[in-house]
């Protein structure tokens, strides 16, 4: 379609690259997420026949996501969150008395979770504390 006279030629499109949502959990939100998914996998694993590896995978899956979806501010709550979801989702599966043996036995799992949770949100509360004193140089730096 011909353009009127006067008007600057159309600019050619870019196509925008489209991103996944970025999901920020609130510390209550990280932890019913934990427990929710914990309990869908302790459910899971008890119809497959009680499979524990399945449920340390799970778990660790789960501690990855919390401590990669919550919010910066409430970042202290994803290591938190992952061993109670951990507790939680054995004790809807297994009962109270079978929680505790449970949790003795598959021990490794609660910590390589918890470890990997805390070492998430440390590392981006890093990156953050690195953002901003970048920041903080780039606008001293324009301000002189």
């Amino acid at each position: 379609m011909p353009r009127p006279a006067g008007h600057p030629p159309a600019r050619p499109r870019t196509r925008q690259r489209r991103r996944l949502p970025r999901p920020r959990l609130t510390g209550l939100g990280c932890g019913v997420l934990a427990l929710a998914a914990m309990t869908a996998a302790a459910w899971i694993c008890e119809l497959l026949g009680g499979a524990p590896t399945l449920y340390g995978v799970l778990f660790v899956l789960s501690a990855t996501a919390t401590a990669v979806w919550v919010r910066p501010a409430d970042l202290a709550c994803a290591p938190i969150a992952a061993p109670i979801s951990f507790a939680g989702g054995l004790l809807t599966a297994a009962g109270p008395t079978a929680t505790v043996t449970q949790l003795a036995l598959h021990a490794p799992w609660v910590f390589a979770g918890t470890l990997t949770a805390g070492t998430i949100a440390l590392a981006r509360r890093g990156l953050e504390l690195l953002r901003r004193r970048l920041r903080r140089r780039r606008t001293a730096r324009t301000s002189r």
